[in-house]
């Protein structure tokens, strides 16, 4: 029979369709191919990307720094070629009547995660990702010196049907001026939590999962990747940090070093059990200005585009996802155990 069931955090219902539940292999979903042609990311061709803003270039030899904008380099940032929104100018915020509007500030940015064409995400060796976490990390503190910015949002989109118009790997950061409406939702949800219990919503269901371990996928010393209860899309899977901590750029090195370990785990799980799926990946996290709190709690959320969003969906607010979140983590849980890192669960 068919379940509603609710967010903890935001307070959204969502249907859990088991009349029509939906094993891996009953998706149709476009895999991700890699096509090849000319790309700007790749070696060599850095002069077809606007000049880069950061780069780590690996010097095991000494000597003088490598010239910028030149090959030689494992991970780069560069201005997105075309910005959703502009560095330069001031807000300056009007009313029209009743309606508000203000300048497009903000920056957007991409991270080349990759020189490698046929890489992935999924495939780089773990401190490659590390290396990646760092960008995000330095991305992040740069541009919070900019008061100007309320919010920095990275994502990741893989695959066409993900919204990625180029298959080198990569991610992007848009700062924005304001709050976004999801951003503020979950914030204000996790507040009233904590006001109400006086303990972090977040470290709640880090508990509970931990206990029950059904929805619990893998688990490493600082991080537990998890399906959770009331999810809104088949497959969706969370990263959450153990141990209390509000904004991504503040955790330590131990921490990006297992959480490079985390990510690589789930996404090679999710490329086994979902055939190499396009997906969308997000980091939640405090907005810039008020980065230490004791109700808020940064994570990743990791979704794969098996399904679509319908009129049912945009009419309601409502999801209807045809895959239990129980099924999902097992199916994840038990992909090729012998490959993938042991799974620590409660009983």
């Amino acid at each position: 029979m068919p379940e509603l069931r609710k967010d903890p955090i935001v307070g959204r219902w969502v249907i859990i369709s088991t009349d029509r539940a939906k094993r891996p292999t009953d998706f149709v979903r476009e895999n991700m191919k890699i096509k090849g042609g000319f790309c700007p990311f790749c070696y060599g061709n850095e002069s077809k990307t606007p000049p880069e803003i950061q780069a780590y270039r690996p010097n095991p030899n000494g000597g003088p720094p490598a010239q910028r904008d030149a090959p030689g380099w494992t991970v780069r940032v560069v201005p997105n070629k075309f910005p959703a929104l502009g560095i330069e100018g001031n807000l300056n915020r009007q009313a029209e009547g009743m309606f508000d509007r203000m300048n497009g500030i903000g920056a957007h940015e991409v991270i080349i995660e990759t020189p490698d064409h046929s890489a992935s995400l999924a495939t780089l060796p773990p401190k490659r990702i590390e290396d990646v976490l760092w960008t995000f990390r330095d991305r992040i503190l740069d541009l919070k010196k900019d008061r100007r910015f309320k919010y920095i949002l990275i994502f990741k989109n893989h695959g066409e049907a993900a919204g990625a118009s180029l298959e080198h790997a990569h991610s992007q950061l848009i700062a924005l001026p304001i709050l976004p409406i999801n951003v503020t939702q979950e914030l204000e949800g996790a507040k009233q939590y904590f006001l109400y219990k006086e303990r972090c919503v977040f470290c709640d269901i880090i508990r509970q999962e931990m206990d029950s371990g059904t929805r619990v996928v893998a688990e490493n010393e600082n991080f537990l990747t998890l399906a959770p209860y009331a999810p809104r899309f088949p497959f969706e899977t969370w990263i959450m940090p153990k141990t209390h901590e509000s904004a991504f750029e503040n955790s330590s090195s131990h921490m990006f070093e297992n959480l490079a370990r985390a990510l690589k785990d789930l996404l090679g799980r999710a490329d086994r059990v979902l055939d190499n799926p396009p997906y969308n990946l997000v980091i939640h996290t405090s907005p810039v200005q008020d980065p230490t709190n004791d109700h808020y709690h940064w994570h990743i959320e990791f979704m794969p585009k098996l399904t679509k969003t319908a009129g049912f969906e945009w009419g309601t607010g409502f999801y209807i996802n045809p895959t239990p979140p129980e099924e999902a983590a097992k199916f994840l849980r038990e992909a090729n155990v012998a490959e993938a890192a042991p799974v620590s669960v409660g009983s």
